[in-house]
């Protein structure tokens, strides 16, 4: 989902990064320091993380931060004075949207984690940025609002996950000539760190074995999803509104070795296919880039040490919550925030120790089933909202009562 727009020859391109000290986030900025000529960092913005967001901002210097609460801002600013950097800071979830659509910016990494990435990705979009997105839920969550937002502001959307990513680099440039060409995509999964474990056992993992991912390296939140494969069930969803296809049109299959980071079948059955090294570097510098190739600082792909790259089909025994994808796509509009919101608090009260592994699956059934979207409630961020809010209510009375 792109135009045809591209940098200006000679000038650098002005960066906001939205969650600039998670791991996408601190990619990116990796990605910008090796091409200081290319790139300038004009904004970036954490949720708590000070520390981090100081060192970054003394080493980028950039025009603004913007952190959670106002005091938390007047912190971080007098720490910069003393430092003598004279980057201005802000705070609050409006001067993520204020930063996003900012006229001086020319492309916004929208890395922030969950649902709260949707505004500030909707302002960015409406503002036709480049908007590059590792923010997953805000095609989750704001669906064909979302798309709206980005078509009728002109904007430039280029999909950071790896395996979106890897989709968009197998299709042609013109968009129109999809339907004829693509009969199918298959996105891969590594299987995360529980991938041919007993589904009965569990029940008894702790959050630091569910982060121990043996590809990547990803937040927590992400790491859980990966765990339970919900993050495929997101991206399944992501690829829907993404390439506009149809939910048979999507497959997922287990490459544990991630080196090909998702295909696309073609109607002559034809596969098109990206490689790369598992590096979330590889994506953002596409992104960046687009339509050049600009180095990642990746490393190279090794052949001499790939022995093999096997397949085998997602076994939903073990990984549940992904069925949960197809079934919020054919359900009313809405649903697919529904499903996400119950994932980002099941998750939570995972890692905060109330809940066991395996009823994440159970909150996330429980809540979808329980919640059906009214007509229009997918029509407006405000409606969204509030749907979210719904369901993280009736996702936490299922909590609470597991919980007891």
């Amino acid at each position: 989902m792109t135009t045809s727009s591209t940098p200006t020859p000679g000038t650098r391109q002005r960066v906001c990064v939205l969650g600039a000290t998670g791991s996408v986030g601190a990619a990116t900025l990796d990605v910008v320091a090796a091409h200081p000529h290319r790139f300038e960092v004009f904004a970036v913005t954490a949720h708590r993380r000070l520390d981090e967001l100081f060192v970054q901002c003394v080493r980028f210097r950039p025009r603004y931060a913007a952190v959670a609460s106002a005091a938390e801002a007047r912190l971080l600013a007098e720490r910069l004075r003393g430092a003598d950097v004279a980057t201005e800071v802000m705070s609050g979830a409006g001067a993520l949207c204020e930063l996003a659509a900012h006229p001086d910016v020319d492309a916004v990494m929208a890395a922030i984690v969950g649902a709260a990435g949707l505004a500030p990705c909707l302002a960015a979009a409406s503002a036709g940025k480049r908007l590059l997105l590792a923010n997953k839920e805000a095609l989750v969550v704001g669906g064909p609002l979302f798309v709206r937002a980005v078509a009728n502001g002109g904007a430039t959307l280029l999909p950071i996950d790896s395996e979106h990513s890897a989709i968009h680099q197998c299709l042609p440039l013109d968009r129109s000539t999809w339907p004829d060409r693509v009969a199918r995509i298959v996105l891969t999964a590594s299987g995360g760190p529980f991938r041919g474990r007993d589904p009965a056992t569990l029940a008894r993992v702790t959050p630091d074995e569910a982060c121990a991912h043996p590809n990547w390296v990803m937040g927590r939140k992400i790491s859980i999803d990966s765990a339970t494969m919900m993050n495929k069930a997101l991206e399944v969803i992501e690829a829907h509104f993404l390439f506009a296809l149809a939910p048979e049109q999507i497959e997922v299959v287990i490459h544990p070795q991630s080196i090909i980071h998702s295909m696309v079948v073609c109607r002559d059955q034809s596969v098109l296919a990206q490689l790369g090294t598992p590096d979330m570097r590889v994506p953002i510098a596409y992104g960046l880039g687009y339509p050049d190739r600009i180095a990642s600082g990746a490393d190279a792909l090794d052949w001499s040490t790939l022995a093999a790259l096997t397949f085998e089909p997602a076994d939903l025994r073990l990984y549940p919550g992904l069925g949960l994808a197809w079934d919020a796509l054919r359900a009313p509009p809405g649903s697919t925030a529904v499903l996400n919101a119950a994932n980002e608090e099941a998750v939570a009260a995972f890692l905060a120790g109330t809940v066991s592994f395996d009823r994440i699956h159970t909150v996330n059934c429980r809540t979808i089933e329980s919640l059906s979207p009214a007509p229009g409630a997918a029509d407006s961020l405000e409606s969204l909202l509030a749907l979210d809010h719904e369901a993280r209510g009736r996702a936490r009375e299922f909590l609470k009562a597991l919980a007891q």
